[in-house]
């Protein structure tokens, strides 16, 4: 079995790119059929829930966050799908257990910048509390700490985050691997494969529309032919297509970002900006306090915005984490009950 620093190995079935291979001779008894029709119809209506009733709210903090609980959710649901199959991982292909760890590993790191990404962000929207901060002065001193802190401001958000730079080559990685393993007549296996195909679909989805949106490129933005046999298939291909056609549309219009509460800051800036650095010789006393109260309003959007993804993000970093460390500690128990049953190896020999 490859250990997770082993070279990448397959997991998403990208060959069309989304193609799956589903095995002959596999009949599925009405038990199993019952079952994996579930979880399909699960996956649809969460798919279902995450098509924008506008376009408005494409590419929001709040929508984003929708998705990363769907994400949370449809990986639970397939720890779930495995013990109502009765399929434990003494029953797992070995092929199986190197793409579950070859996966996790890989998400593990696009958790990780993620939460990188929300953690810089959250830096800037205190350099906009300190400058709301200092407007709630008229002194010239604090005016000029005000302009001071947006220029920290808008210089923070052009630096660009290598973290997500590198999510780009690490969905390559999943995207551009060969299929997913094939199974070998078992009814249960091919129950399973066909789960997982649908959440690797999702994820794949998901995670390429936030590294676009934190990236500030659509370099990222994946286009995924999802086999049409599945139920979920045109929700899919529905939500798709609306998200990511709305995304390109933004880039190139040429605004700031794609992601809504932070447009939404930075036009409020843009307004602001101007006043506060003495470009504008006669400001309106209720002309400016609107504006600060607008950039006021949408800061705090942006704050709690960023505050509720990011403990999403870390939940789903939690729900892989946990799966590959129950995979691990199960695959542990059958190494070393093997080792009893022999007469055994001490735990260095095992080790080596």
């Amino acid at each position: 079995m490859s250990l997770p620093q082993d070279p990448p190995r397959s997991f998403f079935p990208f060959g069309n790119p989304f193609r799956m291979i589903s095995p002959k001779g596999t009949t599925l008894s009405p038990q199993l059929l019952t079952v994996l029709r579930a979880f399909e119809k699960t996956l649809e209506e969460r798919l279902k829930k995450l098509i924008p009733k506008s376009k408005d709210e494409v590419v929001s903090l709040s929508w984003m966050t929708s998705a990363m609980q769907a994400l949370c959710e449809s990986h639970n649901d397939i720890k779930t799908l495995m013990t109502d199959l009765e399929l434990p991982v003494t029953h797992w292909d070995e092929k199986w257990i190197d793409v579950y760890l070859d996966i996790s590993v890989k998400l593990l790191d696009i958790c990780n910048a993620f939460s990188s990404e929300l953690s810089r962000l959250n830096q800037g929207q205190l350099l906009l509390q300190c400058t709301l901060y200092h407007l709630g002065s008229s002194s010239s001193d604090q005016l000029f700490r005000a302009c001071s802190s947006l220029d920290g401001w808008r210089q923070h958000m052009s630096f660009k985050n290598p973290r997500i730079e590198k999510c780009g080559s690490i969905l390559d990685n999943l995207v551009e691997s060969s299929d997913m393993p094939k199974v070998k007549k078992s009814a249960k296996g091919k129950v399973l494969m066909e789960a997982i195909y649908g959440v690797k679909a999702l994820t794949v989805f998901v995670c390429s529309v936030f590294a676009t949106a934190f990236s500030g490129s659509t370099k990222n933005l994946m286009d995924m032919d999802v086999a049409d046999i599945y139920s979920w298939a045109p929700a899919f291909i529905g939500l798709q297509n609306l998200v990511n056609e709305e995304i390109r549309v933004r880039f190139s219009s040429g605004r700031f970002t794609v992601l809504n509460e932070l447009e939404a800051v930075d036009l409020s800036v843009r307004e602001l900006y101007p006043n506060i650095q003495g470009l504008v010789h006669t400001i309106e006393k209720e002309s400016h306090a609107k504006t600060v109260e607008k950039l006021g309003r949408a800061t705090e959007n942006f704050s709690q915005g960023l505050d509720l993804l990011a403990k999403e993000v870390d939940g789903f970093f939690q729900v892989v984490l946990s799966g590959r460390e129950a995979l691990l500690a199960n695959l542990r128990s059958v190494i070393f009950g093997n080792d009893h049953i022999l007469g055994g190896k001490s735990d260095a020999q095992v080790a080596n």
